[in-house]
């Protein structure tokens, strides 16, 4: 039922006639929001409705039951206190925030014709609406759309580099790091690298990188990770014991007395689901010891000519200590953790080639451009939902600038029903058009 209501929410197909809050207020949706497909955290983010009179702007949970609320411990999460409405299929009881406030409730009734063709229309969400006339379409068709979409991916990246070129002073030296950090957060902990990346002073950094455990140092504080209380309660004793973990705070205190720095809010950062090789400390360590060994510079990264190259300059490891450690004070079994080969492709995928691109756009270094491409076409396949998706809808993913094109196929296009822009939205119109004349 829970799923059921997450699709009438998102596709805004609820009966009718006036929605309102349990206790009478008039409820206006102007954005369900963006659906949280799979990481912790509220339904939907960025919603925009309006409550008897007021625009709110956030998150929206959605429960069958209110009681679920509390089931799910969420009064209990900070990460819901910016649940602007919950919208529930029973509302069996009132709720609270962590912070003690009562949240506005709406009752959601799903219409009697969703719920009996609830199995097709799920279908039907899961490929895109044109998805029988993709085996139809010429090779040559297809191709051409998918270089588009490539190019359209890119400079859509290009974009975002750009304004965090802007963010740190007009330095794509120090846009290429905050990039390469984001994409180290690998989705869920995206936010909070770019955030921690952004406060991390570079400059300072360089007077510095000689010194891997002052980089380290820098690096952790300025996440926030050497403040006792980011430690988990039942690790704390554990981990202000350690020597490592002391040593490190007394350098960070004096380092960052030294260069006025202020660390950020470490509540930014996500461990629930995480596999420990993806905690912050260990891709924070990893960042430094690739700083360290100066590869993580802008100049490097035009340097390269080959994907074996970009390859070699991308790969790294974690710093000693964490060889054997995922957290303070905790001891694991010894081992370097690398950047997996997936890992790997993913950085250059989504850090390295779109910020050659971008320099060279930036430059009109068309060379820089066109090795971006081949770059992409020389790299396998990426594996996901969206991908597998277009795999089984019978379009052949042959490298990752396919799937580059089809991420922005189903994200720009598809998500948005945007067909009448779309080159397959185009032929399944035409085509569908002939049938009908004919008949």
């Amino acid at each position: 039922m829970e799923q059921l209501l997450h699709y009438t929410w998102k596709h805004r197909m609820w009966p009718l006639g006036q929605l309102a809050t349990t206790d009478g207020r008039e409820v206006e949706v102007i954005d369900p929001g963006l659906y949280n497909r799979r990481n912790s955290g509220p339904d939907f983010f960025n919603a925009k409705v309006r409550i008897g009179g007021t625009l709110w702007v956030g998150n929206v949970e959605l429960h069958e039951h209110a009681t679920d609320w509390y089931l799910h411990h969420h009064d209990r999460d900070e990460a819901y206190n910016n649940v602007v409405l919950h919208v529930v299929g029973e509302a069996d009881a009132e709720v609270r925030n962590q912070r003690g406030e009562y949240l506005p409730q709406m009752v959601l009734h799903v219409p009697e014709s969703v719920q009996k063709n609830y199995e097709e229309l799920l279908r039907i969400d899961h490929y895109p609406p044109c998805y029988q006339i993709i085996p139809q379409l010429s090779s040559l068709m297809v191709h051409s759309w998918l270089a588009a979409l490539q190019t359209e991916r890119l400079e859509q990246k290009t974009e975002a580099i750009r304004q965090r070129a802007e963010r740190c002073g007009g330095s794509w030296e120090d846009a290429y790091f905050v990039t390469l950090a984001r994409n180290y957060g690998f989705g869920i902990n995206g936010d909070a690298f770019e955030q921690w990346a952004l406060q991390v002073p570079l400059q300072a950094v360089g007077k510095h990188r000689d010194d891997l455990f002052q980089i380290e140092a820098i690096f952790m504080g300025q996440a926030g990770l050497l403040d006792p209380e980011s430690i988990p309660e039942r690790h704390r004793q554990a981990a202000l014991a350690d020597d490592y973990y002391q040593r490190l705070s007394n350098e960070y205190r004096y380092l960052a007395h030294k260069f006025t720095m202020r660390p950020m809010d470490f509540a930014q950062w996500r461990f629930l689901r995480l596999r420990p090789q993806n905690f912050p400390h260990i891709r924070i360590s990893q960042l430094a010891q690739l700083y360290y060994d100066r590869r993580a510079g802008l100049s490097n990264l035009l340097e390269c000519e080959t994907v074996d190259q970009l390859r070699r300059l991308l790969s790294t490891h974690v710093t000693p200590y964490w060889e054997c450690h995922y957290l303070f004070g905790e001891e694991s079994a010894r081992n370097k953790k690398q950047l997996s080969k997936a890992s790997l492709e993913l950085l250059m995928i989504n850090t390295a080639i779109p910020v050659l691109f971008a320099v060279g756009r930036h430059r009109h270094k068309e060379t820089w451009c066109d090795r971006a491409f081949d770059f992409l076409e020389q790299l396998r396949a990426e594996q996901n939902h969206i991908t597998r998706m277009w795999q089984e809808c019978g379009l052949d993913v042959a490298s990752a600038g396919d799937t580059q094109a089809l991420i922005q196929l189903k994200r720009e296009y598809c998500d948005r029903r945007d067909c009448l822009r779309c080159r397959i939205g185009y032929e399944y119109l035409k085509n569908n058009y002939m049938l009908s004349d004919k008949q």
